[in-house]
Protein backbone atom coordinates (compact mmCIF):
# COMPACT_ATOMS: atom_id res chain seq x y z
CA UNK A 1 0.00 0.00 0.00
CA UNK A 2 1.27 3.47 -0.86
CA UNK A 3 2.52 5.22 2.31
CA UNK A 4 0.18 8.16 1.74
CA UNK A 5 -2.77 5.80 1.52
CA UNK A 6 -2.54 4.38 4.99
CA UNK A 7 -3.45 5.55 8.45
CA UNK A 8 -0.92 5.23 11.22
CA UNK A 9 -3.16 3.23 13.54
CA UNK A 10 -3.01 4.09 17.21
CA UNK A 11 -5.99 1.86 17.90
CA UNK A 12 -7.48 -0.45 15.26
CA UNK A 13 -11.04 -0.06 14.06
CA UNK A 14 -13.26 -3.02 14.82
CA UNK A 15 -16.96 -3.64 14.41
CA UNK A 16 -18.67 -0.85 16.26
CA UNK A 17 -15.28 0.87 16.84
CA UNK A 18 -13.50 -0.87 19.71
CA UNK A 19 -12.88 1.66 22.45
CA UNK A 20 -9.81 2.81 24.30
CA UNK A 21 -9.87 4.55 27.65
CA UNK A 22 -10.63 8.25 27.23
CA UNK A 23 -8.20 10.97 28.25
CA UNK A 24 -8.49 14.01 30.49
CA UNK A 25 -9.25 14.99 34.04
CA UNK A 26 -12.16 13.21 35.75
CA UNK A 27 -15.47 15.08 35.55
CA UNK A 28 -17.25 16.38 38.59
CA UNK A 29 -19.25 13.87 40.57
CA UNK A 30 -22.58 12.96 38.98
CA UNK A 31 -25.43 10.65 39.93
CA UNK A 32 -25.81 7.15 38.55
CA UNK A 33 -29.09 6.82 36.71
CA UNK A 34 -30.77 3.58 37.75
CA UNK A 35 -34.37 4.66 38.07
CA UNK A 36 -36.86 7.49 37.99
CA UNK A 37 -36.12 8.57 41.55
CA UNK A 38 -32.45 9.46 41.06
CA UNK A 39 -32.31 10.68 37.49
CA UNK A 40 -31.35 14.24 38.35
CA UNK A 41 -28.67 16.00 40.39
CA UNK A 42 -29.80 17.86 43.51
CA UNK A 43 -29.42 21.25 41.78
CA UNK A 44 -31.43 20.28 38.66
CA UNK A 45 -34.79 21.79 37.84
CA UNK A 46 -37.41 19.83 35.95
CA UNK A 47 -38.87 21.67 32.95
CA UNK A 48 -42.23 21.28 31.19
CA UNK A 49 -40.50 20.45 27.91
CA UNK A 50 -37.20 20.76 26.04
CA UNK A 51 -35.15 23.78 27.12
CA UNK A 52 -32.79 24.64 24.23
CA UNK A 53 -29.80 26.84 24.98
CA UNK A 54 -27.35 28.95 23.01
CA UNK A 55 -23.61 29.11 23.69
CA UNK A 56 -21.61 32.14 22.55
CA UNK A 57 -17.93 33.00 22.84
CA UNK A 58 -17.10 36.48 24.14
CA UNK A 59 -14.07 38.20 25.65
CA UNK A 60 -15.60 37.27 29.03
CA UNK A 61 -15.65 33.55 28.20
CA UNK A 62 -18.55 31.23 27.38
CA UNK A 63 -21.98 32.85 27.64
CA UNK A 64 -25.02 30.54 27.80
CA UNK A 65 -28.49 31.81 26.96
CA UNK A 66 -31.96 30.38 27.27
CA UNK A 67 -32.88 29.99 23.58
CA UNK A 68 -36.54 30.81 24.25
CA UNK A 69 -36.04 34.01 26.25
CA UNK A 70 -32.55 34.92 24.92
CA UNK A 71 -31.53 35.73 28.50
CA UNK A 72 -28.34 34.48 30.21
CA UNK A 73 -28.90 31.42 32.39
CA UNK A 74 -25.72 32.08 34.41
CA UNK A 75 -22.63 34.25 34.54
CA UNK A 76 -20.12 33.60 31.73
CA UNK A 77 -17.70 30.71 32.28
CA UNK A 78 -14.25 32.36 32.07
CA UNK A 79 -11.84 31.12 29.39
CA UNK A 80 -8.83 32.98 28.07
CA UNK A 81 -7.63 33.27 24.50
CA UNK A 82 -9.38 32.62 21.21
CA UNK A 83 -11.84 29.77 21.70
CA UNK A 84 -14.14 27.94 19.30
CA UNK A 85 -17.36 26.02 19.94
CA UNK A 86 -19.16 23.15 18.22
CA UNK A 87 -22.09 20.92 19.19
CA UNK A 88 -20.85 17.62 20.64
CA UNK A 89 -23.69 15.65 19.06
CA UNK A 90 -25.77 14.63 22.09
CA UNK A 91 -28.13 17.61 22.37
CA UNK A 92 -26.57 18.66 25.68
CA UNK A 93 -22.82 19.28 25.41
CA UNK A 94 -20.62 21.63 23.41
CA UNK A 95 -16.97 20.98 22.59
CA UNK A 96 -14.70 23.97 23.17
CA UNK A 97 -11.39 24.24 21.31
CA UNK A 98 -8.74 25.56 23.69
CA UNK A 99 -4.98 25.33 24.18
CA UNK A 100 -5.57 22.02 25.97
CA UNK A 101 -7.52 20.43 23.13
CA UNK A 102 -11.26 19.79 22.89
CA UNK A 103 -12.92 20.44 26.27
CA UNK A 104 -16.46 19.29 27.09
CA UNK A 105 -18.89 21.99 28.18
CA UNK A 106 -22.21 20.97 29.68
CA UNK A 107 -24.73 23.55 28.48
CA UNK A 108 -26.99 22.24 31.22
CA UNK A 109 -30.18 21.05 29.49
CA UNK A 110 -31.17 17.50 28.63
CA UNK A 111 -33.92 14.95 28.03
CA UNK A 112 -34.36 11.78 30.07
CA UNK A 113 -36.56 9.23 28.25
CA UNK A 114 -38.66 7.27 30.73
CA UNK A 115 -40.87 4.59 29.29
CA UNK A 116 -43.54 6.14 27.10
CA UNK A 117 -42.60 9.71 28.01
CA UNK A 118 -39.62 11.94 28.74
CA UNK A 119 -38.52 14.28 31.50
CA UNK A 120 -36.52 17.45 30.83
CA UNK A 121 -34.02 18.98 33.24
CA UNK A 122 -31.70 21.98 33.47
CA UNK A 123 -28.67 22.80 35.60
CA UNK A 124 -26.17 25.69 35.51
CA UNK A 125 -23.68 25.30 32.62
CA UNK A 126 -20.12 24.18 33.41
CA UNK A 127 -16.93 22.73 31.99
CA UNK A 128 -17.13 19.05 32.91
CA UNK A 129 -13.40 18.38 33.15
CA UNK A 130 -13.45 15.95 30.22
CA UNK A 131 -10.71 16.87 27.75
CA UNK A 132 -9.62 15.30 24.47
CA UNK A 133 -5.99 16.47 24.17
CA UNK A 134 -5.15 17.80 20.71
CA UNK A 135 -2.41 19.89 19.14
CA UNK A 136 -4.15 22.66 17.20
CA UNK A 137 -7.71 21.37 17.62
CA UNK A 138 -9.67 21.82 14.39
CA UNK A 139 -12.92 20.46 13.00
CA UNK A 140 -15.59 18.68 15.04
CA UNK A 141 -18.03 16.46 13.12
CA UNK A 142 -20.95 14.63 14.68
CA UNK A 143 -22.61 12.01 12.51
CA UNK A 144 -23.85 9.28 14.83
CA UNK A 145 -20.47 9.25 16.51
CA UNK A 146 -18.29 12.34 16.88
CA UNK A 147 -14.90 12.83 15.22
CA UNK A 148 -12.27 15.36 16.30
CA UNK A 149 -9.36 16.37 14.06
CA UNK A 150 -6.08 17.70 15.48
CA UNK A 151 -4.41 19.76 12.75
CA UNK A 152 -0.99 19.72 14.40
CA UNK A 153 -0.62 15.94 14.35
CA UNK A 154 -3.30 14.59 12.02
CA UNK A 155 -4.74 12.63 14.93
CA UNK A 156 -8.42 11.72 14.67
CA UNK A 157 -10.39 10.91 17.83
CA UNK A 158 -13.77 9.18 17.54
CA UNK A 159 -16.18 8.66 20.43
CA UNK A 160 -19.84 8.17 21.25
CA UNK A 161 -21.27 11.55 22.35
CA UNK A 162 -23.81 9.75 24.57
CA UNK A 163 -20.87 8.89 26.83
CA UNK A 164 -20.52 12.58 27.74
CA UNK A 165 -23.68 12.12 29.82
CA UNK A 166 -22.67 12.05 33.50
CA UNK A 167 -25.26 9.32 33.99
CA UNK A 168 -23.81 7.06 31.28
CA UNK A 169 -21.67 4.00 31.84
CA UNK A 170 -18.66 6.17 30.94
CA UNK A 171 -19.77 8.72 33.57
CA UNK A 172 -19.03 11.67 31.31
CA UNK A 173 -15.50 10.65 30.34
CA UNK A 174 -15.86 8.92 26.95
CA UNK A 175 -13.56 6.21 25.77
CA UNK A 176 -12.35 6.75 22.20
CA UNK A 177 -10.57 5.30 19.23
CA UNK A 178 -7.63 7.15 17.74
CA UNK A 179 -6.08 7.05 14.30
CA UNK A 180 -3.62 9.36 12.58
CA UNK A 181 -3.17 10.50 9.00
CA UNK A 182 0.36 10.10 7.58
CA UNK A 183 0.71 13.85 7.13
CA UNK A 184 -0.54 16.49 9.63
CA UNK A 185 -2.79 19.05 7.94
CA UNK A 186 -5.85 21.22 8.47
CA UNK A 187 -8.26 18.35 7.96
CA UNK A 188 -11.60 16.85 8.81
CA UNK A 189 -13.00 13.38 9.49
CA UNK A 190 -16.56 12.07 9.18
CA UNK A 191 -17.80 8.91 10.97
CA UNK A 192 -19.74 6.68 8.56
CA UNK A 193 -22.89 4.71 9.45
CA UNK A 194 -21.20 1.36 8.73
CA UNK A 195 -18.51 2.03 11.34
CA UNK A 196 -15.98 3.31 8.85
CA UNK A 197 -14.45 6.74 8.53
CA UNK A 198 -13.91 9.38 5.84
CA UNK A 199 -10.91 11.65 6.29
CA UNK A 200 -9.06 14.25 4.29
CA UNK A 201 -5.59 13.42 2.97
CA UNK A 202 -2.47 15.45 2.29
CA UNK A 203 0.63 14.94 0.15
CA UNK A 204 2.74 16.70 2.75
CA UNK A 205 2.37 20.11 1.15
CA UNK A 206 -1.34 20.55 0.53
CA UNK A 207 -4.66 18.81 0.97
CA UNK A 208 -5.47 16.69 -2.08
CA UNK A 209 -8.52 14.53 -1.39
CA UNK A 210 -10.06 11.95 0.91
CA UNK A 211 -9.58 8.40 2.15
CA UNK A 212 -12.37 5.99 3.08
CA UNK A 213 -11.62 3.40 5.76
CA UNK A 214 -13.75 0.44 6.70
CA UNK A 215 -14.62 -0.81 10.19
CA UNK A 216 -11.28 -2.58 10.53
CA UNK A 217 -9.27 0.50 9.59
CA UNK A 218 -8.31 -0.71 6.14
CA UNK A 219 -8.57 1.63 3.18
CA UNK A 220 -11.52 0.84 0.91
CA UNK A 221 -11.23 3.69 -1.59
CA UNK A 222 -9.61 7.10 -1.98
CA UNK A 223 -9.35 10.09 -4.29
CA UNK A 224 -6.66 12.72 -4.89
CA UNK A 225 -8.58 14.91 -7.32
CA UNK A 226 -9.75 17.46 -4.75
CA UNK A 227 -7.13 20.21 -4.36
CA UNK A 228 -7.49 22.35 -1.24
CA UNK A 229 -9.89 19.89 0.39
CA UNK A 230 -11.87 21.67 3.12
CA UNK A 231 -15.09 21.34 5.08
CA UNK A 232 -17.79 18.69 5.07
CA UNK A 233 -21.54 18.19 5.18
CA UNK A 234 -23.87 15.19 5.18
CA UNK A 235 -26.98 15.22 3.00
CA UNK A 236 -30.33 13.67 3.82
CA UNK A 237 -29.56 10.57 1.74
CA UNK A 238 -26.37 9.94 3.73
CA UNK A 239 -24.01 11.31 1.09
CA UNK A 240 -20.93 13.11 2.41
CA UNK A 241 -19.70 16.21 0.59
CA UNK A 242 -16.26 17.80 0.99
CA UNK A 243 -15.16 20.96 -0.77
CA UNK A 244 -12.32 21.45 -3.24
CA UNK A 245 -10.74 24.49 -4.87
CA UNK A 246 -12.30 23.31 -8.14
CA UNK A 247 -15.67 21.98 -6.95
CA UNK A 248 -16.44 19.18 -4.51
CA UNK A 249 -16.28 15.44 -3.85
CA UNK A 250 -19.35 13.35 -3.05
CA UNK A 251 -19.10 10.00 -1.24
CA UNK A 252 -22.30 8.00 -1.58
CA UNK A 253 -23.11 4.32 -1.85
CA UNK A 254 -19.47 3.35 -1.44
CA UNK A 255 -18.34 5.48 -4.38
CA UNK A 256 -16.57 8.82 -4.76
CA UNK A 257 -17.74 11.26 -7.43
CA UNK A 258 -16.23 14.58 -8.47
CA UNK A 259 -18.42 17.67 -8.83
CA UNK A 260 -16.50 19.87 -11.24
CA UNK A 261 -16.74 23.64 -10.86
CA UNK A 262 -17.35 25.59 -14.09
CA UNK A 263 -14.41 27.86 -13.22
CA UNK A 264 -10.75 26.77 -13.18
CA UNK A 265 -10.69 28.04 -9.60
CA UNK A 266 -14.12 27.53 -8.07
CA UNK A 267 -13.54 26.98 -4.38
CA UNK A 268 -16.10 25.41 -2.09
CA UNK A 269 -14.74 25.37 1.45
CA UNK A 270 -17.74 25.60 3.78
CA UNK A 271 -20.86 23.48 3.51
CA UNK A 272 -24.17 22.89 5.31
CA UNK A 273 -26.31 19.77 5.00
CA UNK A 274 -29.84 18.85 5.99
CA UNK A 275 -31.47 15.54 6.92
CA UNK A 276 -34.41 16.68 4.78
CA UNK A 277 -32.56 17.36 1.54
CA UNK A 278 -30.18 15.53 -0.81
CA UNK A 279 -28.70 18.91 -1.73
CA UNK A 280 -25.81 20.47 0.18
CA UNK A 281 -25.36 24.23 0.49
CA UNK A 282 -21.84 25.57 0.00
CA UNK A 283 -19.98 28.82 -0.49
CA UNK A 284 -18.29 29.62 -3.81
CA UNK A 285 -15.16 31.68 -4.51
CA UNK A 286 -13.41 32.34 -7.83
CA UNK A 287 -10.50 34.71 -7.05
CA UNK A 288 -7.46 32.63 -6.14
CA UNK A 289 -5.32 35.74 -5.52
CA UNK A 290 -7.75 37.54 -3.21
CA UNK A 291 -6.64 38.08 0.36
CA UNK A 292 -10.32 38.08 1.28
CA UNK A 293 -12.85 37.44 -1.44
CA UNK A 294 -16.38 38.58 -0.69
CA UNK A 295 -18.45 36.31 -2.95
CA UNK A 296 -22.10 36.89 -3.75
CA UNK A 297 -22.82 33.42 -5.16
CA UNK A 298 -23.46 30.24 -3.19
CA UNK A 299 -23.39 26.67 -4.49
CA UNK A 300 -26.05 23.96 -4.34
CA UNK A 301 -24.49 20.49 -4.69
CA UNK A 302 -26.99 17.80 -5.68
CA UNK A 303 -25.68 14.48 -4.31
CA UNK A 304 -28.14 12.49 -6.45
CA UNK A 305 -26.28 13.24 -9.66
CA UNK A 306 -23.17 15.12 -8.44
CA UNK A 307 -24.28 18.31 -10.16
CA UNK A 308 -23.68 21.93 -9.17
CA UNK A 309 -25.93 24.98 -9.33
CA UNK A 310 -25.16 28.57 -8.34
CA UNK A 311 -27.40 31.19 -6.76
CA UNK A 312 -26.38 34.85 -6.85
CA UNK A 313 -27.68 36.62 -3.73
CA UNK A 314 -26.61 40.10 -4.75
CA UNK A 315 -24.77 40.45 -1.44
CA UNK A 316 -21.71 38.88 0.15
CA UNK A 317 -21.63 36.61 3.20
CA UNK A 318 -19.06 34.90 5.45
CA UNK A 319 -18.11 31.37 6.49
CA UNK A 320 -20.41 31.72 9.51
CA UNK A 321 -23.40 32.55 7.31
CA UNK A 322 -24.61 29.13 6.15
CA UNK A 323 -27.43 27.06 7.66
CA UNK A 324 -30.46 24.92 6.88
CA UNK A 325 -34.14 25.26 7.74
CA UNK A 326 -36.51 22.58 9.06
CA UNK A 327 -37.65 21.48 5.57
CA UNK A 328 -34.15 21.63 4.11
CA UNK A 329 -34.30 25.29 3.07
CA UNK A 330 -30.87 26.76 2.34
CA UNK A 331 -30.21 29.74 4.61
CA UNK A 332 -27.56 32.40 4.03
CA UNK A 333 -26.96 35.41 6.26
CA UNK A 334 -25.87 38.22 3.95
CA UNK A 335 -23.77 41.27 4.72
CA UNK A 336 -26.88 43.24 3.77
CA UNK A 337 -28.23 42.10 7.15
CA UNK A 338 -30.85 39.85 5.59
CA UNK A 339 -31.39 36.12 5.96
CA UNK A 340 -31.83 34.72 2.46
CA UNK A 341 -34.09 31.65 2.30
CA UNK A 342 -33.45 29.50 -0.78
CA UNK A 343 -35.38 26.57 -2.23
CA UNK A 344 -32.51 24.09 -2.78
CA UNK A 345 -34.31 22.22 -5.57
CA UNK A 346 -34.92 25.26 -7.77
CA UNK A 347 -32.31 27.70 -6.48
CA UNK A 348 -35.04 30.32 -6.05
CA UNK A 349 -34.68 32.85 -3.24
CA UNK A 350 -38.06 32.52 -1.52
CA UNK A 351 -37.69 35.10 1.24
CA UNK A 352 -35.30 37.78 2.44
CA UNK A 353 -35.73 38.53 6.14
CA UNK A 354 -34.14 41.68 7.53
CA UNK A 355 -32.35 40.79 10.77
CA UNK A 356 -29.37 43.10 11.41
CA UNK A 357 -27.96 46.32 10.00
CA UNK A 358 -25.64 45.89 7.01
CA UNK A 359 -22.15 44.73 8.04
CA UNK A 360 -18.70 44.19 6.56
CA UNK A 361 -16.79 40.94 6.89
CA UNK A 362 -13.47 41.55 8.71
CA UNK A 363 -10.27 40.47 6.96
CA UNK A 364 -9.01 38.43 9.93
CA UNK A 365 -11.09 35.26 10.23
CA UNK A 366 -10.86 35.17 14.03
CA UNK A 367 -12.48 38.58 14.35
CA UNK A 368 -16.15 38.71 15.27
CA UNK A 369 -18.86 39.04 12.65
CA UNK A 370 -22.58 38.10 12.66
CA UNK A 371 -23.07 34.35 12.93
CA UNK A 372 -25.97 32.01 12.15
CA UNK A 373 -27.16 28.97 14.14
CA UNK A 374 -30.38 27.08 13.41
CA UNK A 375 -32.44 24.86 15.71
CA UNK A 376 -35.61 23.54 14.10
CA UNK A 377 -37.81 26.36 12.82
CA UNK A 378 -35.81 29.09 14.58
CA UNK A 379 -32.69 30.75 13.20
CA UNK A 380 -30.50 32.60 15.68
CA UNK A 381 -28.30 35.47 14.52
CA UNK A 382 -25.68 37.10 16.72
CA UNK A 383 -24.53 40.65 15.99
CA UNK A 384 -21.28 41.80 17.63
CA UNK A 385 -21.68 45.32 16.25
CA UNK A 386 -24.84 45.99 18.25
CA UNK A 387 -24.23 43.36 20.98
CA UNK A 388 -27.56 41.72 20.22
CA UNK A 389 -28.96 38.28 19.55
CA UNK A 390 -31.98 37.74 17.30
CA UNK A 391 -34.38 34.79 17.04
CA UNK A 392 -35.94 34.48 13.58
CA UNK A 393 -39.21 32.60 13.12
CA UNK A 394 -38.62 30.91 9.77
CA UNK A 395 -42.27 29.95 9.30
CA UNK A 396 -43.45 33.52 9.86
CA UNK A 397 -40.51 35.01 7.97
CA UNK A 398 -39.69 37.61 10.61
CA UNK A 399 -37.64 38.34 13.71
CA UNK A 400 -39.58 37.01 16.69
CA UNK A 401 -37.37 38.21 19.52
CA UNK A 402 -34.27 40.36 20.10
CA UNK A 403 -32.16 40.74 23.23
CA UNK A 404 -29.10 42.70 24.27
CA UNK A 405 -25.92 40.90 25.31
CA UNK A 406 -23.45 41.76 28.09
CA UNK A 407 -20.50 41.45 25.69
CA UNK A 408 -19.89 41.32 21.96
CA UNK A 409 -20.40 37.75 20.69
CA UNK A 410 -18.03 35.97 18.33
CA UNK A 411 -18.86 32.31 17.71
CA UNK A 412 -22.37 30.95 18.18
CA UNK A 413 -23.73 27.44 18.61
CA UNK A 414 -26.34 25.73 20.74
CA UNK A 415 -27.94 22.58 22.10
CA UNK A 416 -31.49 21.34 21.65
CA UNK A 417 -31.97 19.87 25.12
CA UNK A 418 -33.31 16.78 23.36
CA UNK A 419 -31.87 13.36 22.64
Amino acid sequence: MHPHRAFIALAPFAAGLALLTGCGAPPQAAPTITGHENVKPANAKEQAGPAPRLVLTTDQGLLTLDAKTLQPVAEPVPLEGFIRVNPAGDGRHVLVSTERGFEAFDAGSWEFPHGDHSHFYTVPPRLTGAVFPAEHPGHVVSHGKTALFADGTGEITVFDPADLDPGSAANGQPASTKTRTPEPHHGVAVPLPDGGLLSTRSNGKERVGVTIHGQNGGETTSAENCPGTHGEAVAGNGAVVVGCSDGALVYHGGKLSKVQAPDAYGRIGNQSGSSNSPIVLGDYKVDRAAKLERPTRVSLIDTRDSSLKHVDLGTSYSFRSLGRGPAGEALVLGTDGRLHVIDPETGTVQHRIQVTPAWTEPEVWQEARPALYVDGATAYVSDPGTRKIHAVDLAAGQVAKTAGLPAAPNELTGISGRK
